[in-house]
C-alpha cells in the first residue's frame, strides 16, 4: 500500500481508539463528533482490509491485526509530534502544565510530599494528578499519553517504555513503639503467633511479598485486613498488631504515630522500584524536566 492513500488523522484516531476502546471516549478525547470518528474507522478499514475493532460488552476490542499495528503507530506518531516540537521550549518558573503520575498510595505517601515542596519552589504553577497503578489499564494509558510517568514494580511496562532505577525496597515488620514484641529479637515463632494487619495488594511489588510469606508456609494470624497503607499508622498505634511493610513507608510513619522498625524475620527479596515513561514522552523537554527531579530527589547514587 502506498503511504499516500492513507490520511495521518484516520492514524491519529486508530491510536486514540486503541487506548480508550469506546467512540464516544475516543471522540470526546480528540475534540470530535462520534460520527466523525466512526466514519473514519470506517475509512481505516477499508483502506486496511481488515475490521480493526469489534464491538462487545467490554468496548471495543482490537483484532490481532490491530494489535500488531498499535505500537508501530504509536510510535511513529511520537516521532512526528517530537519532531514538529522540538524547538518547544520548557520553562518550568512559568510553565502550567498537568502531570498525571501512576503510583501506590504508599508512593504518594513516600513521594509527594518532597516533591511538591521541590515544585513549589521550582515549578509553582505545575500541577500534578496520581492515578493508582492498578485502577487503570497503565500501559495504553501512557501510550495515549493520559498518564505521564509510573513508579513502581512494573513488569508489563516493556517495549515502548523507558526505566530507571530508583531504588531496591526491603521489607521489615512495623509496630507500635511499646509493643512487647520489641524487647528482644524477632523470631519467626513469634512473627507467626502474632496478630497482623495486612494490606490487600494485588498487582504490586508489596502483594508478591505476601504471596512469598504465603509460598514459604509462614502462618500469620490476619486479624485485619485492608486495602490501603494510609491508615496502616493509626491501627498499629493503638493496637497490638504488627504489619510487614517496606521499609521506606515504615520510616516516615514511626515518629508521627510512635512506632518502631524491627527487621523481619523471615528472608524477603529487595523489590526495585524504578521510574518509566513511554517512548513518545522521552524527548518532550517538560516531561524530561519532571524526570530529572524525581531522579534527583530519590535514586540512590551508584
Amino acid at each position: 500500500m502506498d503511504l499516500r492513500e492513507i490520511d495521518l488523522n484516520l492514524l491519529v484516531v486508530f491510536h486514540q481508539l486503541m487506548a480508550e476502546r469506546r467512540v464516544s471516549r475516543a471522540a470526546e478525547s480528540l475534540g470530535l463528533t462520534q460520527p466523525a470518528v466512526s466514519n473514519a474507522l470506517g475509512r481505516l478499514r477499508r483502506l486496511l482490509g481488515d475490521e480493526l475493532f469489534r464491538r462487545t460488552s467490554r468496548g471495543m476490542e482490537p483484532t490481532p491485526f490491530a494489535e500488531a499495528l498499535a505500537e508501530p503507530v504509536a510510535t511513529a506518531l511520537s516521532l512526528l509530534h517530537r519532531a514538529v516540537n522540538q524547538r518547544t521550549a520548557f520553562d518550568p518558573a512559568s510553565s502550567e502544565r498537568a502531570f498525571t503520575i501512576g503510583m501506590t498510595d504508599i508512593g504518594e505517601i513516600y513521594f509527594l510530599p518532597t516533591l511538591m515542596e521541590t515544585l513549589s519552589r521550582d515549578a509553582p504553577q505545575l500541577t500534578i494528578s496520581t492515578v493508582r497503578n492498578t485502577a487503570v489499564n497503565l500501559r495504553d494509558a501512557m501510550e495515549a499519553g493520559q498518564v505521564d510517568l509510573a513508579i513502581g514494580l512494573l513488569p508489563q511496562l516493556k517495549a515502548g517504555f523507558f526505566q530507571r532505577p530508583l531504588f531496591s525496597q526491603r521489607y521489615v515488620c512495623l509496630m507500635r513503639r511499646d509493643h512487647p514484641l520489641r524487647r528482644a529479637p524477632l523470631t519467626l515463632d513469634a512473627f507467626a503467633g502474632a496478630e497482623h494487619v495486612v494490606v490487600m495488594s494485588a498487582g504490586t511489588g508489596h502483594g508478591r511479598v505476601d504471596a512469598l510469606l504465603d509460598r514459604q508456609k509462614i502462618a500469620r494470624r490476619i486479624r485485619l485486613r485492608v486495602p490501603h497503607f494510609v491508615a496502616v499508622g493509626h491501627i498499629l498505634a493503638t493496637s497490638d498488631m504488627i504489619a510487614t511493610v517496606p521499609a521506606r513507608f515504615a520510616e516516615t510513619v514511626t515518629t508521627p504515630f510512635g512506632l518502631a522498625i524491627v527487621e523481619h524475620p523471615a528472608s524477603l527479596p529487595e523489590i526495585a522500584i524504578n521510574l518509566f515513561w513511554h517512548a513518545r514522552q522521552h524527548q518532550d523537554p517538560a516531561n524530561r524536566w519532571l524526570r530529572e527531579r524525581l531522579l534527583q530527589l530519590y535514586a540512590v547514587k551508584p
